[in-house]
């Protein structure tokens, strides 16, 4: 039997609402958080009560960083790591160490009470760690993230999109992909975990350098925006690296159009699909009607057994 929808309350600024078992505050819901389209926080929060079933199993078991947005899409933004405190005592969180010795408690968004508690923080973007708790140096996908430079616009990053598709395809790696909300796409691949992060760094990098040199005239790998040739899109490696995060699948962007970091199929890519064309409006109904196009990248079966490259 479908979950009940959960319905955030309209006309109310502060709220204590009961998920499950669990009760949380809402605060600010009526605070304008994209002033052209008039939505509000209330709004993002119901966006992502919407979509929940399909987004918490890409969430689960890993370390959050929060990217917080007290005044809305247009406002200042700042990034935080550790779970603030106090907290209510169900937010789990997983310890990592870092090379300056200090150990950081993020925050983890197990069900849905934890994804309003994040959300209602102001992060309107989720930005989950690669690897789960468990074993936070092994990654269980791999990734690459397109974005066009000064002069290449999105047609240039989908052709890049369909190249990067038939390099993984070539070498057995199925792949996903879905808008990144903002201007490209991004590109994963569920592999058997095993190699370390900086193992699977070390082969997107030779994949997406090896891409750049097959096709220069649109393709470049150059991390370093100064020499970076004009009109090209970067296959990003480097967001592979140790600690590095990307906006999670169904994530909102801070974009005037309120867009969404939205799963597609490589037909829609094929087709022409648009940033534009997945926002909070319409990517809710879209779940309702193609459930979640990620699936793969959660499945036991049909990884990528990485250890045979590296």
């Amino acid at each position: 039997m479908a979950r009940a929808r959960f319905l955030v309350p309209r006309g109310q600024e502060n709220v204590l609402v009961r998920v499950g078992t669990r009760e949380v505050r809402l605060t600010n819901l009526q605070k304008v958080f994209w002033e052209a389209l008039g939505l509000t926080k209330g709004d993002l929060l119901q966006y992502y009560a919407d979509v929940s079933d399909v987004l918490l199993p890409h969430l689960r078991d890993r370390a959050m960083v929060m990217k917080r947005y007290p005044h809305g899409a247009a406002g200042a933004f700042f990034f935080m790591k550790r779970a603030p405190s106090p907290r209510p005592d169900w937010i789990a969180t997983c310890a990592i160490g870092h090379e300056s010795g200090n150990v950081i408690d993020f925050p983890v968004i197990q069900d849905l009470a934890a994804l309003l508690w994040v959300v209602n923080l102001g992060c309107i973007d989720l930005n989950q760690w690669y690897a789960r708790c468990d074993d936070v140096d092994r990654p269980d996908y791999l990734h690459f993230d397109l974005d066009p430079g000064v002069g290449a616009g999105f047609d240039r990053v989908r052709e890049t999109g369909l190249l990067v598709r038939d390099a993984l395809d070539g070498l057995k790696m199925r792949s996903v992909v879905k808008t990144t909300g903002s201007k490209g796409l991004h590109i994963y691949v569920p592999i058997v975990r095993g190699p370390e992060q900086k193992k699977v760094w070390t082969f997107a990098k030779a994949l997406a350098r090896e891409l750049a040199a097959r096709h220069p005239a649109l393709i470049t790998a150059e991390y370093r925006v100064a020499k970076r040739p004009p009109g090209r899109v970067l296959v990003d490696y480097n967001q592979n690296a140790w600690g590095r995060t990307l906006a999670s699948v169904y994530s909102v962007r801070p974009r005037p159009e309120a867009s969404v970091s939205a799963p597609v199929t490589w037909m829609e890519v094929e087709q022409g699909i648009r940033i534009e064309d997945f926002t909070v409006v319409n990517v809710p109904a879209r779940v309702a009607q193609l459930g979640d196009l990620w699936k793969p990248l959660l499945a036991a079966r049909g990884r990528f057994n990485l250890s045979t490259f590296v």
